[in-house]
Order: structure tokens, then sequence, then C-alpha cells
């Protein structure tokens, strides 16, 4: 549907979440975003979305385009 609402996933679901986020690989690769998925019990497609608006918020507080293939940290 075009009008979907964001993935707020529980308190747990987010520790998990950021945690991969920030300590391990903020660009997971298909394998790991299905790990992640089954970990917190999301959908792959919430997860991966969860990450894309992450990066997004994370690319902001730190001056970066919110868009941009060539920075990878």
């Amino acid at each position: 549907t075009a009008m979907e609402k964001p993935v707020i996933p529980t308190e747990e679901q987010l520790e998990i979440l950021e945690y991969h986020f920030c300590k391990v690989n903020k660009h997971p690769d298909p394998t790991t975003l299905c790990l992640i998925a089954a970990e917190t019990g999301l959908s792959e497609e919430q997860t991966l979305k969860w990450f894309k608006q992450r990066l997004a918020e994370w690319r902001k507080s730190e001056g970066l385009p919110s868009e941009s293939g060539s920075v990878r940290d």
C-alpha cells in the first residue's frame, strides 16, 4: 500500500536493531538482514525499512546528505 506506516519496534526489538546498527553494520547484507529479522521477529522487509530510516536519521545527525551511495561508513 502507498500509505505504509513506519516500523515501530518494541523496546526489545529496538535494542537488537540498534545494537546491529551501531556495533555490527549500518548496511547489513541479505543474510545478516535475515538473521536480524529472525532475531527480532520482524519481517525482513520491516527490518530493512528500519535500517533505511535509521540510516537517514544517522546521516542527518552527521550532517551528510540523506541519500548518498558513495559514502560508506
